[in-house]
């Protein structure tokens, strides 16, 4: 079954591409016509990506990896905030720090610096300090809020990439091909797809065609986890089993052992 039909993203406005003048030939294979001198996306060959995407990044929540979202874009910032939210997985909506990958120790650094503020002005560290070097601290944090808040649960680097528009991401898509990390994408007319393991090939600038994307992928992911979840209750249940199975073998052999020698004893 499809996660996604036609008229959903007929409906969104997915089929909306670039003018013809700004095209990437290597998007011709995902365009259906010109229309008024605009590109119009296939929507069948896109539904089959949708799933195919969604598909690969069930598999890899369903292992436990995450998957980094990342969209600066005006409007899809809200949209990527919320969906990645609600799937538990970090995403980067406000600036692309460069070497967000490629330095990700660095990254880690300065999550933990953030930390160590919370820390410090929790245990009342800084009551002492002056109102100056308060607002310094307090502002400190907030920037480092704003570019790193959303990826402070992200341990280690992600297992994959998700990009709304690859053009405007160009230094995300770099980091990720340099790391060998599969990388998913809205791609439109415009844009180079090359780059790119997983294409969706969509209008990557409209709210709707993001949202009803995000909305399928999203659902997928959230599947994924709930397999897993259900997997790891499985196993815990069979642990708990196969405990209780040892701890009744001994006593078991014990009964057999007394009803042997019952007789013997007569």
């Amino acid at each position: 079954m499809s996660r996604t039909n036609f008229d959903q993203l007929l409906q969104a406005g997915c089929h909306f591409g670039h003018l013809r003048r700004k095209w990437n030939p290597a998007m011709a294979p995902y365009i259906f016509m010109e229309r008024n001198g605009i590109h119009i996306i296939d929507l069948h060959k896109t539904v089959a990506k949708i799933d195919e995407a969604a598909e690969a990044l069930k598999g890899i929540a369903k292992s436990g990896k995450k998957i980094l979202f990342v969209a600066t874009k005006k409007q899809s910032k809200e949209v990527v905030a919320d969906k990645a939210a609600a799937v538990n997985m970090p995403y980067v909506n406000e600036r692309w720090a460069g070497g967000m990958l490629t330095n990700f120790p660095t990254i880690r650094k300065a999550v933990k610096k953030m930390t160590n503020i919370d820390k410090l002005m929790n245990d009342g560290t800084f009551s002492n300090l002056s109102k100056r070097e308060l607002l310094q601290i307090s502002r400190q944090r907030a920037k480092l809020e704003k570019n790193l808040g959303s990826i402070s649960d992200l341990t280690r680097l992600p297992s994959a990439l998700f990009v709304i528009d690859v053009m405007k991401e160009h230094i995300a898509v770099k980091e990720a091909n340099r790391l060998g990390i599969p990388v998913f994408a809205i791609v439109d007319t415009n844009s180079d797809p090359k780059n790119v393991d997983y294409v969706i090939p969509a209008n990557d600038d409209a709210k709707d065609s993001v949202e009803v994307i995000l909305s399928a992928c999203c659902a997928a992911i959230a599947e994924g986890l709930e397999e897993r979840k259900a997997e790891k209750a499985d196993e815990k249940a069979a642990a708990e089993q196969a405990e209780v199975a040892a701890e009744a073998k001994p006593k078991r052999a014990a009964r057999k052992a007394e009803k042997e020698e019952a007789p013997a004893a007569e």
